[in-house]
């Protein structure tokens, strides 16, 4: 199982579009920890959105698709029309 996710910072009012084969908890955990990258400026990143896609080449088109839109609102729009079940987040 692979997943397309959106993180967001409340402090830095940033998103962070990534893709991982990991659990997504495990995913947020290792963007928690002490790492050098964009995620480590803060440590206030939550999961607000995700997709379950069946194989890693999916899940990675999907990551660059939405990062293409460059768009905040066009993020914004697909997380308020998702509601996330997931139970370990």
């Amino acid at each position: 199982m692979y997943f397309c996710y959106i993180l967001y910072s409340k402090n830095l009012d940033k998103f962070y579009v990534g893709h991982s084969s990991e659990s997504l908890q495990e995913r947020l955990r290792k963007h928690l920890s002490d790492h050098k990258g964009f995620t480590s400026k803060t440590k206030d990143w939550k999961v607000v959105y995700f997709e379950t896609l069946v194989s890693k080449s999916s899940a990675y088109k999907r990551e660059r698709e939405i990062k293409a839109w460059k768009s905040k609102s066009r993020i914004q729009k697909l997380i308020h029309t998702t509601k996330i079940e997931h139970p370990d987040l």
